[in-house]
């Protein structure tokens, strides 16, 4: 890791006086005595067009596969030709519905390198630029699946890294043969699952538990499409509307599906945490952190807004969660620096896979200055070249703590204010990488959960030599 050389007003410098920067409450060892296996296989691997690095389509992690950041592309031309069809665009079947087919036959071949098929998917998140994708996507879905879908998250973001790109999906998979039995629960959930998403209540494999995103949607079709709860007339000037959104999530939806998995709150690894409005985040915080001894590992991701298939809702979770008589427990990791909220966990391991917080370059519990373009001098640095170079030290060193190297990542999610920053991010991670191809998914949102940062990483880590046992 000591090949990050901040960014900003120091960025011109040489590596060899970086020390005249402000010193660093705390850094990652740049060379580890016993540095950790490399226990990942890059699969189906792509140049990123106009750079030097590699993309990986997928990425074998002992029992597990992952496909991050799949789209309608052929990774030559950006969204493809056959998705295009720029001669005659309305002819067939619409836009949506090829780009969806697309994305899924890229999936399929992924899932084909490790000898898995879509039965062996055991989450999806999909996001959208336009609520007109989510149907004739769904429609494909569902064929994909053959109506066994698994637990699965859609919700609304900025900007895709593709012109034209209106979807993207993030997929998880077992390998068959490895150790992990996929078993779709058929449990009563306490709230009708619409036929149009038709995914299944909760999915085991191994330890591992996945849940469905939960919203404030009606829990009965009748009485939507938002739950009386969430949004009775007496109860919104006698709460606020966040902290009422998310307690009836946990305390309604989540509790009851994770019982239903045989799990419970106090067994969730990891959180995605999508909002629509920036100035909800204390809010959700306040109640979040009430419900849990020791929170998951979290992420707060920003929608548009709307963000959602119902334009009135403010929030989805997303939760990963391990059976509470299994014998694969939760471990804290604690990293270099605080995590991004007061009462949150820098990471949690879980046998062989490490789920961190969503990092952002904050040091001594502040943004780092470099991160701040110097107005008498706007054209020196790169700030966030600077930024990532923070975060990846700070990932680094969780990692190490874990016994597993940021090399061994299976999944970044790169959350951009501007996207136009990609392409000095690429380089910081492929340099940091060693050349290394990357399970990168690049979104652009409205707001991060800190003023003034511009970007965001949510970041997965394979741990080698361990089977969840």
């Amino acid at each position: 890791m000591g090949k990050c050389v901040a960014a900003g007003h120091a960025g011109m410098l040489k590596s060899g006086i970086s020390d005249m920067r402000r010193p660093r409450p705390a850094k990652a060892p740049s060379t580890p005595t016993n540095p950790p296996e490399i226990s990942v296989e890059p699969l189906l691997t792509v140049p990123i067009p106009h750079t030097s690095a590699r993309l990986a389509r997928g990425i074998r992690a002992g029992r597990w596969v992952f496909a991050t950041g799949q789209c309608g592309t052929d990774y030559v031309n950006g969204v493809a030709p056959e998705v295009q069809r720029a001669e005659h665009p309305l002819n067939g079947e619409s836009h949506y519905k090829r780009e969806s087919r697309k994305l899924y036959r890229n999936v399929g071949e992924v899932l084909v390198e490790v000898g898995a098929g879509f039965p062996d998917v055991v989450r999806v998140d999909q996001y959208y630029t336009t609520a007109r994708a989510m149907h004739p996507y769904h429609e494909v879905r569902h064929e994909v699946f053959n109506g066994t879908i698994p637990p699965s998250t859609s919700n609304l973001h900025q900007r895709f890294a593709r012109t034209g790109q209106t979807i993207e999906v993030q997929v998880m998979a077992a390998v068959p043969g490895a150790g992990l039995n996929v078993k779709h629960e058929t449990f009563s959930p306490s709230y009708k699952i619409s036929p149009v998403s038709g995914y299944s209540p909760a999915l085991s494999a191994g330890d591992f538990r996945f849940v469905p995103g939960q919203t404030g949607e009606a829990r009965k079709e009748d009485e939507g499409p938002l739950d009386p709860v969430v949004r009775h007339p007496r109860s919104l000037w006698r709460q606020w509307p966040i902290k009422l959104e998310t307690d009836f999530i946990i305390t309604k939806k989540l509790k009851a599906s994770l019982e239903g998995a045989g799990a419970s709150l106090d067994s969730v690894v990891k959180a995605q945490v999508y909002l629509s409005d920036r100035e909800d985040v204390p809010g959700f915080n306040e109640v979040w952190l009430s419900h849990f001894k020791t929170p998951p590992a979290t992420t707060i991701i920003a929608t548009t807004s709307p963000g959602f298939a119902i334009s009135d809702l403010r929030i989805e979770i997303n939760t990963i969660s391990l059976a509470t008589k299994g014998k694969t427990k939760r471990e804290v990791i604690r990293g270099p620096e605080p995590p991004m909220f007061d009462g949150w966990v820098s990471a949690m391991k879980c046998g062989d896979l490490l789920f961190l917080s969503g990092l952002i370059a904050l040091e001594g519990g502040r943004l780092i200055e470099e991160a701040c373009v110097d107005a008498r001098q706007p054209f020196y640095g790169i700030p966030v070249k600077a930024e990532l170079c923070s975060i990846l030290r700070q990932a680094e060193a969780i990692c190490a703590a874990a016994g597993t190297s940021i090399r061994n990542a299976v999944r970044i999610q790169q959350f951009h204010t501007d996207l136009a920053d990609l392409p000095a991010a690429i380089e910081v991670w492929s340099e940091t990488m060693d050349q290394a191809p990357l399970p990168l998914s690049a979104i652009e949102v409205a707001w991060l959960p800190v003023a003034g940062a511009r970007v965001m990483v949510d970041l997965w880590v394979h741990v080698p030599a361990d089977d969840g046992s």
